[in-house]
């Protein structure tokens, strides 16, 4: 419970803390059983939370997934959280990301505007928002010029 007292965890993130503290892998498995049961831990509940930390951190829907993945959270569950996300959002969150870390009044050339697409992808986000992105930011700075 004190692990959920401070924030949301996976079921496999409560299991591995708990198994670090020594305790049974059956005595475990039963306490978290209790938990579900009584609505106090939900993959789905962290995998929201989760979602909204990384999009508030400029994180993409790839690296998003696979992060949740690592944690624990069902495929289909992390895909479904994901979706809940619109393409429209995404491509906003790329653009604001890429436009942030642009800096004011820098130049927009053509090593740059690799650099932020490199920055990007390593950021989670799809070919596609990267394309749009770029594209809204170079509309930008035609009308800046």
């Amino acid at each position: 419970m004190d692990f959920l007292a401070r924030r949301e965890h996976s079921r496999l993130e409560l299991y591995q803390k708990l198994k670090q503290r020594q305790f049974e892998p059956d005595v475990i498995n039963s306490e978290l059983s209790k938990l579900l049961d009584e609505g106090l831990q939900s993959d789905e509940r962290f995998a929201q939370a989760f979602l909204r930390s990384r999009i508030d951190k400029g994180k993409g829907p790839n690296i998003i997934l696979s992060e949740l993945s690592q944690r624990g959270v069902d495929e289909l569950l992390a895909s479904n959280v994901i979706g809940s996300i619109s393409e429209e959002e995404w491509n906003d969150l790329a653009y604001k990301t890429m436009n942030k870390k642009l800096g004011n009044g820098a130049e927009l050339d053509y090593d740059k505007q690799l650099k932020l697409m490199k920055f990007l992808s390593n950021r989670g986000f799809t070919r596609s928002q990267i394309e749009k992105a770029k594209n809204l930011l170079r509309q930008k700075f035609n009308r800046i010029k």
